[in-house]
């Protein structure tokens, strides 16, 4: 059972839990990318059972009506077992969630998986990225309600922009990270002043380029206002997507007004995503530490 010090950050064990946490979220007109916990298998029973949860947690949001989509972690599904094993459970989960109009976005990890997942996204994005309905034909508000494919990528790395340029006319969407990872410096840029240039520029090339949407997974103040700056310059459709657990009233206020997503993990390995969470921000680990000490 997760101890309530952790449920700010992880909406429960099951998928029960969180989307009774998608629903409430819902209620107060934010939508939800549903995330269940898990990375670097090298049992397939185990990459097998998550391809399997993630295609039975597809049918659980469309039969409940939700707004809400999943995020697939690569390695999560296959990847360090062979890029065949994670291509053959991802196109599974896609297709099952193509058919029942539910949005896939895969995360990005460490820099040894860009080039697979990229690989992977394109491919998919453009079997099933379109939908029946054209860009034209549906509002911004249901652009992505018949199903779609997302990738993340990582202001961080070096290798970003020209990942973007390429990733400009596929039909898909992207959202962008300043990236978490501990990558090495001859490949990504380790200042923070660095990594937010490289982000804002990322963010002025998608807006001016990209047809369709952007997702801004930034808490940044400066960031979001930066992107929305851009959409009122291009017009082009953009979400802003922030954690569970972190700069809450934030995402309600900017919900009032614009699109926003909350990342919602759950499941049993929910112990390193609560710690890493706590340790991001000054904030988060004082909000741990009252709670620990019932203050």
């Amino acid at each position: 059972m997760i101890p309530p010090v952790a449920n700010r950050f992880v909406a429960g064990e099951g998928p029960a839990g969180a989307l009774e946490h998608v629903r409430q979220l819902n209620g107060r007109d934010v939508k939800a990318i549903v995330n269940l916990l898990g990375e670097h298998y090298d049992d397939r029973e185990d990459v097998d059972a998550d391809a399997r949860e993630y295609r039975e947690l597809v049918e659980d949001i469309a039969r409940s009506d939700l707004e809400a989509t999943i995020s697939v972690k690569p390695t999560q599904i296959g990847l360090d077992l062979g890029e065949s094993v994670f291509r053959e459970n991802l196109e599974e989960i896609v297709e099952t969630a193509a058919d029942r109009g539910v949005f896939v976005w895969i995360d990005m990890e460490d820099h040894t998986t860009t080039d697979a997942t990229l690989d992977a996204y394109e491919e998919l994005a453009r079997a099933y990225g379109g939908g029946e309905r054209s860009a034209e034909t549906r509002s911004s508000s249901d652009r992505w309600a018949d199903g779609g494919v997302g990738v993340c990528v990582q202001a961080n790395l070096k290798r970003t922009r020209r990942d973007v340029e390429r990733l400009a006319d596929v039909p898909g969407k992207v959202r962008f990270v300043k990236g978490a990872y501990d990558e090495p410096s001859e490949i990504a840029y380790t200042d923070g002043e660095a990594v937010n240039r490289e982000y804002e520029a990322l963010l002025e090339f998608a807006f001016e380029q990209f047809e369709d949407g952007i997702a801004v997974g930034s808490h940044d103040p400066a960031m979001i206002e930066r992107a929305i700056e851009l959409h009122e310059e291009h017009g082009t459709d953009f979400e802003i997507q922030m954690l569970m657990g972190v700069r809450n009233d934030a995402q309600f206020e900017l919900a009032e007004e614009y699109e926003v997503y909350q990342y919602v993990p759950y499941g049993a390995r929910w112990k390193s995503y609560f710690y890493r969470r706590a340790m991001e921000r000054k904030e988060n680990l004082r909000f741990a530490l009252r709670a620990v000490l019932g203050r």
